[in-house]
């Protein structure tokens, strides 16, 4: 079994690239229109959607792996590169089109219901979220990796849900100045995480880069 500190990097990893303070303005933005228990219920419905999907790909990720023929180093490797991206994109206090694109959030105006899309899927929970649940999911086979890292997806399901409900409240105290300086640090995260998915995968693929450096 993993040790604490990689149970621990798994939750940082899975909240940077959730980004809940992140998606705040988003979500004010979308539901400024709504009733305070429309709001609830959406922060409620978003949050499990969020669980919901990164359930899916941790217990689900590797056999869809195999049935397209794609092993977890390359896999590794490719989601390294992805979570990279999205942290660079957000050191600049962006959001890149990995997450979402300006034609889906301007759909997301007219839809009644925008708690699983676009706010838990693709926003949340997008690919780099999916791609982290299944590089950590799979580092270990057995009952008690498993829980642990179920509960570090409920945390995170647990810190969406908060920064939602509390959306209007955190956007004052921090301001959107505020805001923006955690995304970056949160980027900044980000990035280190993705260069060790990339040196791992790329050791496992090629084990001779190991050899040459011992």
């Amino acid at each position: 079994m993993l040790n604490w500190n990689e149970y621990l990097q798994l939750l940082v990893s899975l909240v940077s690239v959730v980004d809940p303070i992140g998606v705040i303005p988003i979500f004010i933005s979308l539901t400024i229109n709504r009733t305070p228990a429309e709001r609830i219920r959406t922060a409620i419905v978003c949050a499990a959607s969020v669980a919901t999907v990164l359930f899916i790909a941790l217990l689900a990720g590797e056999p869809i792996l195999h049935f397209f023929g794609i092993g977890l180093p390359a896999f590794r490797v490719a989601a390294g590169i992805l979570v990279l991206l999205m942290g660079l994109s957000m050191l600049h206090a962006s959001h890149d089109r990995a997450r979402h694109t300006p034609e889906e959030r301007a759909e997301s105006y007219e839809k009644d219901s925008i708690a699983v899309v676009p706010l838990a899927i693709p926003m949340l929970s997008g690919p780099g979220a999916i791609s982290a649940a299944i590089v950590y999911g799979h580092m270990e086979y057995s009952w008690s990796h498993y829980l642990l890292v179920g509960a570090v997806i409920l945390s995170v399901s647990g810190l969406v849900l908060v920064a939602l409900l509390s959306a209007t409240k955190i956007a004052e105290v921090m301001g959107y100045t505020g805001m923006n300086i955690v995304t970056r640090v949160m980027g900044l995260i980000l990035v280190s995480i993705a260069v060790e998915f990339i040196a791992k995968g790329l050791a496992e693929l090629f084990p001779i880069l190991t050899k040459s450096v011992a």
